[in-house]
């Protein structure tokens, strides 16, 4: 059995997060007027990261006037930095042995209705398989944190999904590691590491993760995204579970961990994802600091003022409704067709039959929110005018980190990522989706041509577009 490494933050490790600065941040805003959020949120709108103090000023708005005008900039924001593409993408369960006892968890040690598992290898192959015939070209593979599953056990993993077919970017949800495994999962050429803090509330962390285990030592978490940058690793997602603590609070802990990853690193988090606490199998864990849907979209919207380059995640954990309400104002990247069993994609079939995927709560994490299949999910996104996403080509050609930023920042990315949008989605029409959804895809295709303004762009996509058509031509790119 393979052992974990020791919890040894780096010598450079910081605790940037102060509970009782964050507090009195947040209580001083409560006095801000009209002329000093609409300040702030003008700065939002040149582009520009607000600082934790002026993120504060948001969350301590009251003014449901003010809060429309929060939504409408983040909808023009939205716009400006990603135009009305949606990223799509899949996760993939690979063990649910765990040594942490984290309370709010199906995953977690003592829990003794959890079936345990993990797939080995020609599981994985299957589960692609699955995967693929849906349509999937991205995916993030999940593990718990267990001895079995080293740094050489994640790398294993990536390359038998990138050698199984034709998934062309795997993301990482994991625990933290040392330096030395971030190094060896960089090795295996994966996308985004993600590290979720769970609650940057130092009391709350304490009392929800058992100081006897491996969750228990806040600083290794929180350091750890560093560690995998001193690794090489430059692409990095970061994340709360929103329920545990105050939802203003953890608003301020994931910008205050945006902003510190700029500041040491010169790179901020790819993405930020905020899942809310979902039911799970065996866990019964209260919570007075539950999020309203109200307060949820709020969220949502002050996250996109005050990270503007940043990707918002929101996965399935959320209900239909929701997840297409955020779309427009905040959202840029979602999952679908979400399968969160241990070996459930290729067990269940394709065809993603909702009771089915009730009945097994005893080997996943949680309870899902949104069950619509890919088909449905993309179905409805052209529906409301966005276009559907599976590109992956900024991490395969090199622009992440401080080259992704240089690109984003003064809005080129969309000359890329437009093309590079329709083209993947041109190939999902052609070899995955419904004759109703191929049939508004094509027109959608053929309405977002006549917007590219740039001549030269525009012939070039038509001509990518035609060799995917007509010749089966596939992973076109620039």
């Amino acid at each position: 059995m393979s052992k974990l490494p020791a919890l040894e933050p780096s010598p450079n490790a910081v605790d940037f997060i102060d509970d009782a600065a964050i507090e009195e941040m947040l209580a001083r805003a409560r006095g801000a007027d009209a002329a000093w959020v609409r300040d702030i949120i003008a700065k939002a709108l040149s582009k520009q990261p607000l600082a934790p103090a002026e993120t504060a000023v948001l969350l301590a708005c009251e003014d449901p006037a003010l809060h429309e005008e929060m939504f409408a900039a983040a909808r023009r924001l939205k716009e400006t930095v990603y135009g009305n593409r949606i990223v799509l993408f899949a996760p993939l369960y690979i063990g649910n042995r765990c040594v942490n006892d984290c309370a709010y968890c199906g995953f977690r040690a003592s829990n003794r209705e959890a079936i345990r598992r993990e797939l080995e290898q020609d599981d994985i192959r299957k589960q692609v398989a699955a995967l693929e015939r849906m349509g999937h070209k991205r995916l993030i593979l999940v593990f718990g944190e267990h001895p079995d599953y080293d740094a050489q056990f994640i790398a294993d993993c990536v390359r038998t999904v990138y050698e199984a077919g034709d998934i062309r970017r795997v993301n990482i949800n994991a625990p933290p590691l040392d330096v030395e495994g971030y190094r060896i999962v960089k090795q295996a050429k994966i996308g985004t590491y993600q590290i979720f803090q769970e609650t940057y509330h130092h009391e709350t962390y304490a009392r929800v993760h058992d100081p006897r285990t491996r969750k228990g030592h806040y600083l290794w978490r929180l350091d750890g995204l560093s560690r995998a940058f001193e690794a090489g690793i430059d692409d990095l997602g970061i994340g709360a579970l929103f329920g545990l603590y105050d939802w203003k609070f953890e608003v301020m802990g994931l910008v205050t961990h945006a902003q510190y990853l700029m500041q040491r690193h010169g790179v901020g988090p790819h993405t930020i994802s905020f899942p809310r606490l979902r039911p799970a199998l065996g866990v019964n864990f209260g919570s007075r600091w539950l999020v309203s849907d109200a307060d949820f979209l709020r969220l949502v919207a002050i996250l996109r003022l005050s990270v503007p380059y940043t990707g918002l995640i929101c996965t399935a954990r959320e209900p239909a409704h929701i997840r297409d309400t955020i779309l427009g104002f905040g959202v840029s990247q979602i999952d679908a067709g979400t399968n969160i069993d241990l070996g459930g994609y290729a067990e269940s079939g394709d065809a993603q039959v909702v009771e089915q995927r009730r009945t097994h709560l005893e080997r996943a994490q949680f309870e899902l929110g949104d069950l619509r299949s890919l088909d449905e999910v993309v179905g409805k996104l052209v529906d409301s005018g966005y276009i559907p996403s599976f590109c992956t080509a900024c991490y395969r050609v090199g622009r992440t980190g401080e080259v992704f930023m240089e690109y984003a920042i003064p809005g080129f990315i969309q000359k890329l990522c437009t093309p590079n949008a329709l083209t993947t989605f041109q190939e999902y029409l052609c070899d995955h989706a419904s004759p109703e959804v191929r049939a508004k895809g094509e027109a959608m295709i053929a309405a977002e041509l006549e917007k590219i303004g740039d001549e030269k762009v525009r012939r070039m996509v038509e001509e990518r577009l035609r060799l995917i058509r007509e010749q089966g031509k596939r992973d076109l790119y620039v």
